[in-house]
């Protein structure tokens, strides 16, 4: 799992505003395919928003947590039923301050 400055944090908060959720997790939870859709997502766009149905804080938390050890992202923020993760690509599109 990466880890973020609080500026680097910050940066990429105001960077995803206006982004959609391009990954939902269901009531399945966190399956395989939801893994790799992840992947493919970070691979593509590097921050990238997830969207978790379901009421349990605990589950989501676990979610974000378990996405960024297996994908070597950086969790940025978790409010409410959104995740936010970010992965730099080869060739970074954001340049992180």
């Amino acid at each position: 799992m990466r880890l973020l400055t609080p500026d680097q944090r910050k940066f990429l908060k105001a960077q995803a505003h206006g982004i959609k959720p391009v990954v939902m997790i269901g009531n399945q939870g966190l399956t395989e395919a939801v893994v790799k859709e992840t992947e493919r997502a970070l691979a593509a766009h590097e921050l990238i928003k997830i969207r978790v149905l379901g009421d349990d804080r605990q589950a989501r938390e676990s979610y974000l947590a378990d996405l960024c050890a297996t994908l070597d992202a950086a969790p940025v923020q978790h409010i409410g039923k959104l995740l936010l993760l970010y992965r730099p690509a080869e060739k970074p599109r954001l340049v992180l301050p």
